[in-house]
Order: structure tokens, then sequence, then C-alpha cells
């Protein structure tokens, strides 16, 4: 069936200032997504340990990325059709909700589910920042917008791990998620103001909610084959091999629904083309390993090099800094490159070499040589992100704009959800919750496991970022557009 067209008027010409102004409407909304990843990853082997739950902890990422990767094509569909503006406060309202039950949660069931419903709240945040910065400038012109998108993912890096950190040790857990409070009722009302300017392309779409649904009930059981097979349950119990039954038909039935769909979850049709389908791979691949590191690093530090939340939290800050510092170039020398993949391919695969000497120096790195494999490990990967973004907006019309940032996003966070949760079947288990109380006779007792499973993790990583490089080295550079008029249909 035919998707419903709704014309919309010809958009108005922003001046500079107009620009500028909607792009700040969208930067606290951003800050306080990127602020909470930061928060939460360092405050994770505290919450384990409150909980007695450390072998549960994946799940506390796996059900925001989860909730959050079904719920963006369908921010994306709405955006498309009702608007930009409405459909981030909305986004901002359900995240503020999920902060306040997970700040109040009494278990780490309950918390579990409270990061869900913020990962519904959280997928309307990022990429629909990202697809308003597509709205106002075209791909030729967005490296100079995006600075101001750096300075905001590189303070929450910075500061991020440090809060965290503190709120964990020397206060209480349930910070990390009360922050997001005042930030979020600041946020509403700066978007709601700041982006009623915004050039609307609208066309209507139908909501695949079935997909929605099959997408999180596949990935949840197949996660939970993951943290149970070899632990909870043997490998061939009739508990495994129901799970991975189940999970097995759960995908299959996913997959009828994109191509039985009248307007499926994932539309079939941008991924026929070339350019979105390498994009994909190279930003959810390399996003997913850096996720999963900004994740599983903090109890690295903590059980494996006996470091306090504290230091922790202030020994990483130089991964997310760099990441994002060294963004904000990969965008300007899109903007001004014609072969544009040259330098994130470079700086890529010093990335991977960079995991691969933490793969085998795990046990013996000193600090200063771990803070400088992880200042290389995000500056190489850093470039990456901004052009695989850039490349995939200029490749698709602007009606389909929104759609095709979510199917983005929807990958990374899809692949992310299951990379994080098995990261956490290799670590998590070497790494009990005695460990992090730091009893010495458990650590001497425990520290040559936690050794070999973040050894693990780490060639997994790299092996990720392979990938990565792989989708980059195969995307056609098309030349990027200068002028959003020409991609209106």
């Amino acid at each position: 069936m035919e998707t419903l067209v709704k014309p919309a008027p010809a958009a108005p010409q922003l001046t500079h200032r107009d620009t500028l102004w909607i792009v700040a409407g969208v930067l606290l909304p951003v800050f306080m997504a990127s602020l909470d990843q930061a928060l939460v990853a360092t405050a994770l082997p505290t919450i384990g340990h409150a909980f007695d739950a450390t072998g549960q902890l994946s799940w506390v990422v796996s059900a925001y990325l989860l909730t959050s990767t079904a719920a963006t094509p369908l921010y994306g569909k709405i955006s498309d059709t009702r608007g930009r503006r409405v459909t981030m406060l909305a986004g901002i309202g359900i995240f503020v909700a999920g902060a306040i039950a997970s700040a109040l949660a009494p278990n780490i069931t309950s918390l579990i589910l409270a990061r869900g419903l913020q990962g519904i709240g959280g997928a309307g945040l990022v990429a629909q920042a990202m697809t308003v910065l597509g709205d106002i400038a075209p791909p030729k012109q967005r490296a100079k917008y995006y600075t101001y998108f750096s300075i905001i993912y590189t303070s929450a890096a910075g500061i991020g791990p440090v809060i965290g950190g503190l709120f964990a040790e020397h206060l209480h857990w349930s910070l990390v998620f009360w922050i997001s409070v005042p930030m979020g009722i600041a946020a509403f009302a700066m978007t709601s103001t700041l982006l009623r300017k915004l050039p609307r392309y609208e066309r209507y779409h139908r909501l695949d909610i079935a997909g929605a649904v099959l997408i999180v009930a596949a990935s949840s059981t197949l996660m939970l084959v993951m943290n149970t097979g070899g632990k909870t349950w043997a490998w061939l119990s009739k508990e495994i091999v129901t799970l991975g039954v189940v999970s097995a038909l759960l995908w299959i039935l996913f997959f009828l629904r994109l191509m039985r769909a009248a307007e499926p979850l994932i539309p079939l049709g941008i991924l026929r083309n070339p350019v979105v389908r390498c994009a994909i791979v190279a930003n959810s691949f390399g996003w997913a390993a850096m996720i999963g590191l900004n994740i599983y690093l903090p109890l690295y530090l903590q059980s494996v090099l006996g470091q306090t939340p504290s230091e922790s939290g202030v020994n990483l800050i130089v991964l997310m800094v760099t990441i994002n510092a060294s963004a904000l170039v990969g965008a300007q020398v899109a903007a001004r490159m014609e072969h544009y993949k040259f330098y994130p391919l470079i700086t890529l695969f010093i990335c991977i070499l960079s995991i691969g000497w933490l793969a085998l120096r795990v046990d013996t790195l000193s600090m200063l040589e771990f803070e400088l494999v992880l200042a290389l490990a995000g500056l190489g990967f850093g470039p990456v992100a901004p052009v695989s973004s850039v490349a995939l907006q200029n490749a698709v019309m602007m009606h389909q704009l929104g759609t095709a940032v979510s199917v983005m996003s929807f990958a990374r966070s899809l692949f992310a959800a299951v990379l994080v949760a098995a990261l956490g079947a290799i670590v998590l288990h070497a790494v009990g919750s005695e460990m992090l109380s730091g009893a010495a006779a458990t650590l001497a007792a425990d520290r040559d496991g936690a050794t070999a499973a973040f050894r693990n993790l780490f060639w997994v990583t790299a092996g990720c970022l392979v990938i990565a490089f792989l989708g980059l080295l195969l995307m056609e550079e098309k030349p990027l557009l200068t002028s959003n008029e020409t991609r209106i249909e």
C-alpha cells in the first residue's frame, strides 16, 4: 500500500541567527541523553553491589538500548509525519519519567524495567537532534553546526564519569537518575520554544508497532540465552534450548514482518541503497564497540586494577573526550575534502591497533600507558561517526531523512544491545560482587579469571571495529550536496 502524502508548504528561508536558535533548542536534550550514559556506566559496579546483582548489570544497559532500538524508527516516522518538535517533546517527557522510576527502583528488576521506559524516551532525543540538523543544513555545510554538538558531547563525556563516580562513591547511586529531572524540565521548555521555526518536510507514515514488539522480544530472549547459558543453566539444558528456539522463531517472525508489512519498522527500500548499508555498518559496529568499552571499562578498572568508582570515572574521561573532539575534526574534514573517507580510515586503523594493545597488555598496563591507549582509541574512532552519518544523510531524499537517521540509530542501538549482553556474558560472571566490595582475599583469588575475561572482551571489541573499518572502506564517496532543495521531491 502506498504511503499517504501530505504536501508541505514551502519552507521559509532561515537566517543564520534562526538556524543557531534551532540548534540551541536541541542541544540540552542531547546533553541530557549523553550525560545519562556516562553517569550510569560509572555507577554500574556500585549499583550491582547495592542490589547484589552483578550478573544482571548488563540488563540495566541492554534494557535501555533495546527499547531505544525499537522506538527509534517509530520516532523517525512520527517526526516525518507530525514534525520534529512534537516528537522530541514526547521523548523528553518519557525520558524524565523513566529517570524518576529508575531513581526510585527498590530492586534490580524494577531498575531494569525503568531503564526500558527511559530508553523509549531516549530514542527521541539524539536521533531527532541529528535529523533537525539535517533539516536546517545541507551536508556540505553541516560541519560548522556540528561543532556545537561536539562541544555538548565532549562536555557530557568529560563531566559524566566524574559526577557518576562521586555520586556512587560518596552520595547515592540514585542521583545519577535524579539529575535528569531538572535538566528534562529545562530541555522541554527550550525545545518547545526554539523549534517553532524549524522547516517541515512531512509525509504520513504507518507505525509498525507489531514489528517493534517483535524486535524487543527476539533480542531479549537472545540476550537471556547469552547471559544465562553455561552459568545459570547448562548450554544443552531444556531451559536454554527452549529460549533459543523461541528467540529463533521470534527473529523469523520479525523478518517476515519486514517483508510483508505495508510500512515495516525498517524500510527495506532505504536499505537497498549501498551507501546507506555501508554507512550503517560502519556506524553501528563502531559505536557498539565504543559503547561496550564505555560500559565495562569502569568494571575493569575497579575489579582488575583495584580503583575506586571516583578514580575510574576520572581515568575514563579521556576516552569520550577524545572521541568527541576528534569527531569534530572528522566533520570539518568531511566538509573540506573530496575524498572524505581517507582520514577516518587511517584513524580507525589506529583505533583497532590501540584496542588490540589493550588485549595484549590487559594485566600489565601502567595507568599512564592505559590513558595513552584510550586517547589513541578515542582519537581514532571519533571521525567515523560524523562521516558515516553525513554520508547516509547525503544519500536520501529530504522526506526520508527522519526515517533514514532513525534506521541508522536503530541498527546502532540493536547491535550495541546485543554486544553489551555478549560482553557481559564474557566478564560479569568472572567479576562477582565480592570483588567490587574490595575484599582482599577474594580479589587475589578472582583477579586472574577477571583478567582473562577482559582480554577476551577487548579482542571481541577489536573485531567489531574491524567490521566497521570494512563498512567504511566499501562505502561509495558521493559528492556532498550544497543545498537541501535538490533532495526535495
